[in-house]
């Protein structure tokens, strides 16, 4: 064996050995693992000193904590049965089919041109827009009311108003017949009367007026914002699912 001269460099020199910890402290940390992991982990601990000598204290939170989860379980079954409970009382208070069409707005028409619009012609207000349709066409009532006029009406001809429970009254006009009476009430969907060409009229046509508050209003953007698009006859489909159950 070569003796190491003292002018070689010292390859261990300036390192340090980090001492081995003692076994009393693996076994310190060895048996705070187990207890952390319950009471099945102290019985299984057969390399304990002395795993049957279990400390009072660690028993003790090990109860505590099983008894919340207890709680905690006993809390979530209750929040359950309350949110079953409030789902009730909403199902208890839904609406019947009856009161959703009555809130429906439909097209008056599944088929026709729209010809005219609601503004001054001819230096008179158009209080109404013109539908054109083959004459003898049926159509039906926009919104469900009560007919408050059914008949021959002036300029308006073979015409019909039908008011609605908010006040809103709806006229038909220029029909060739009319298939409702007044007092009666009809529901959004339901035919009412035939297009046609009576009254003022130029050309068969359905001419519908809309008079909010006593007064016309355009039935273009009233319609549009109760889901209905006059112009691209368009009708939510919401709207004609609550009409065919009604």
């Amino acid at each position: 064996m070569r003796q190491r001269l003292s002018s070689e460099p010292d390859r261990y020199r300036g390192r340090r050995r980090v001492p081995t910890p003692p076994r009393s402290r693996y076994a310190v940390v060895t048996t705070a693992a187990f207890l952390g992991a319950g009471v099945v982990a102290l019985g299984a601990g057969s390399n304990f000193p002395d795993h049957k000598a279990v400390s009072p204290d660690v028993l003790q939170g090990l109860q505590a904590a099983h008894g919340a989860d207890e709680a905690l379980a006993a809390r979530a079954d209750d929040s359950k049965a309350s949110r079953g409970e409030d789902r009730g009382a909403v199902s208890k208070t839904k609406v019947s089919a009856d009161e959703e069409a009555a809130d429906v707005w439909l097209l008056p028409m599944d088929e026709y041109s729209f010809t005219s619009a609601y503004g001054v012609r001819w230096g008179k207000l158009h209080a109404g827009i013109d539908l054109a349709a083959p004459e003898g066409m049926p159509y039906k009532a926009i919104h469900g009311g009560v007919v408050t006029q059914a008949g021959y009406n002036g300029g308006y001809g073979n015409a019909i108003t039908i008011k609605n429970a908010d006040g809103t009254e709806v006229i038909y006009a220029h029909s060739r017949r009319v298939l409702v009476k007044v007092g009666q009430q009809v529901k959004a969907g339901q035919t009412i009367g035939e297009v046609g060409n009576t009254g003022a009229s130029y050309g068969t046509h359905l001419h519908l007026e809309i008079h909010v508050n006593g007064r016309p209003t355009d039935p273009i953007p009233f319609l549009r914002d109760r889901g209905v698009d006059i112009k691209l006859q368009v009708e939510s489909v919401y709207a004609g699912m609550a009409a065919a159950a009604s």
